[in-house]
C-alpha cells in the first residue's frame, strides 16, 4: 500500500490486518505514561486513530470525528488517538484517549508504521473499528495523509458492528 503526502511516496512495514481478523490486546502508554492495555476481546466497541504528526487541521478533523461517536450505554464506543512515540502532544479532545506505542507492540501488529520519508517510523493516517466481539469491523487506510477521514462511512459502520453484536463470538 503506498501512502503520499505532498510529492512523496511511502509505503507500511507491514501489511494491515484485514477486516474480520481478531485484535490483538498491546500495551501502550496514556497520556500520564502509565501502561493500559487496548485491543483483544474487551465486549466494548473500539476506535483506534493514527497519524503521522498532529496540527490544527487534524485536530478539528478529530473533533468532527468526536462527534459523530455514541457516548454511554450499550453503545458506547471508546476512541483512541495512537502515536508512534513520545514526540508526539496529546491534543487533549474530551472523549478522545491518547497513547503512546512506546513498545511499538500496536505498529508491528496493526500494520499501520510508515517506511520512506518524511514519515519513516511513524503511523499512516488511519481508523480501526473493533466490534465487541475483537474482531476488526472496518479499517480505513488514507492513500493521502492530508486527506480527511470519511465520517459518514465510519457512522454507518459503528452503526452495523453495534447492531450485528450478538455476544456469541465471532459472526
Amino acid at each position: 500500500m503506498h501512502i503520499h503526502s505532498n510529492t512523496y511516496t511511502m509505503s507500511l512495514d507491514e501489511l494491515p490486518l484485514d477486516v474480520g481478523y481478531a485484535s490483538e490486546k498491546v500495551t501502550l502508554l496514556d497520556a500520564e505514561k502509565n501502561n493500559s492495555s487496548l485491543g483483544g476481546h474487551t465486549g466494548k466497541t473500539e476506535l483506534f486513530i493514527t497519524a503521522p504528526f498532529i496540527d490544527a487541521a487534524f485536530v478539528h478533523e478529530l473533533q468532527s470525528l468526536k462527534e459523530i461517536l455514541p457516548v454511554g450505554g450499550d453503545y458506547e464506543v471508546t476512541a483512541s488517538l495512537i502515536v508512534a512515540n513520545e514526540t508526539h502532544t496529546n491534543p487533549s479532545i474530551e472523549g478522545i484517549d491518547f497513547y503512546i506505542d512506546a513498545d511499538k507492540e500496536f505498529g508491528n501488529f496493526y500494520g499501520v508504521r510508515l517506511c520512506g520519508e518524511p514519515y519513516g517510523g511513524e503511523f499512516t493516517k488511519a481508523l480501526i473499528l473493533i466490534s465487541k466481539d475483537g474482531a476488526i469491523y472496518y479499517d480505513e487506510f488514507l492513500g493521502d495523509i492530508a486527506d480527511r477521514f470519511n465520517l459518514d462511512t465510519l457512522y454507518r459502520k459503528i452503526a452495523a458492528a453495534q447492531l450485528c453484536y450478538t455476544g456469541k463470538g465471532c459472526h
